[in-house]
């Protein structure tokens, strides 16, 4: 690679996602699970993705890595790692991708982890597939590895299995995985919803620094945005399978513009949230996206309704210093 090219690589975002569109086709009807998502992710940035539970966030990343499997589908769309489009690959050729450049920190890591092999095995046998270490490189790069997600007695702790470790230990495994081949794109799908909460600081502070060191680009899941205010520089928030608000951390935290970004961080709980208090809830439940409403798909919980609302959905706009929002309420909508 030339001087030119690697500049180039390095102003060009990490990952780019163009008009992406999953679905599953079920008896019940078409569940469309992502609807023209669009965004990147840049080198050493991390993306939170936020939304309740059915808002898309999971089926997105696992479009990226091409975990979907019958009867869903990826419709449409462009997936590009390093201007590579990963939906052209071949399954082989993805294979190769997953784990080398992009890995994933799945949200059980007892569910992840293979329970008959120790988890010292199985950081090894990723990196003896992907880097073709012989068995001694791959068992000196894994206690390495252990070393720095912060398992104490690492030498000692390759021979453990799974159900031997704790679950902030087996988290720590997870990443210690991910990260053994150092790809470009690590993704982490609520890797903390299972810990308590003193452990998942220590989960988020570990994940956040260990990117950060490699340079890779993240994209960080949670149905928590005050969990991703802590490590992302921008957050994009979905609901129902479409992007509503995209920004940074601090332009959506402290001056959210589309409604469902505000009723999100209306339901937070606060230091001054005194005990016992009922915490507010978004009014309703999220649609049913086999059978999704016309126009924008918050309009039927919404508190701030406009005539275009129920009929016409609004497109994902620019207002200005870089943020998006796909709200018929906002300047560039043509409302």
């Amino acid at each position: 690679m030339n001087g030119r090219t690697a500049a180039r690589e390095r102003r060009a975002p990490l990952l780019v996602v163009e008009n992406l569109h999953t679905r599953f086709e079920l008896d019940r009807g078409v569940v469309q699970a992502v609807s023209g998502s669009s965004f990147s992710v840049d080198r050493g940035e991390t993306l939170g993705i936020v939304g309740e539970s059915g808002s898309g966030k999971s089926v997105t990343v696992r479009s990226i890595l091409r975990l979907i499997r019958p009867p869903g589908r990826i419709a449409a769309g462009r997936v590009l790692l390093n201007g590579v489009d990963l939906l052209a690959l071949g399954e082989r050729e993805m294979t190769a991708v997953r784990g080398r450049e992009i890995s994933m920190v799945f949200q059980e890591p007892s569910a992840a982890l293979n329970p008959v092999l120790t988890v010292g095995e199985q950081i090894a046998e990723v990196l003896i597939a992907h880097l073709r270490l012989g068995k001694r490189a791959a068992r000196e790069r894994a206690v390495a590895h252990l070393r720095d997600v912060g398992i104490p007695a690492p030498e000692r702790r390759f021979g453990d299995y799974p159900h031997q470790l704790s679950g902030g230990m087996q988290q720590r495994c997870m990443i210690a995985i991910a990260l053994a081949c150092d790809p470009k794109l690590l993704i982490a799908d609520e890797p903390t919803t299972s810990l308590d909460v003193t452990i998942q600081a220590q989960i988020l502070t570990l994940l956040a620094n260990l990117v950060r060191e490699k340079g890779a680009g993240s994209i960080f899941i949670t149905h928590d945005i005050s969990v991703i205010a802590q490590i992302a520089e921008r957050i994009m928030v979905m609901y129902a399978g479409k992007i509503a608000e995209l920004g940074s951390t601090a332009q959506v935290i402290d001056d959210p513009q589309h409604p469902y970004t505000v009723e999100l961080l209306k339901a937070l709980p606060s230091l001054s949230t005194e005990r016992g208090v009922r915490l507010e809830e978004i009014a309703g439940d999220v649609p049913d996206l086999a059978d999704a409403p016309d126009g924008c798909r918050f309009h039927p919980r919404c508190p701030r309704v406009v005539a275009p609302c129920a009929s016409r959905a609004p497109p994902l706009a620019a207002i200005g210093g870089g943020r998006r929002v796909a709200c018929w309420l906002h300047d560039g909508h043509g409302g």
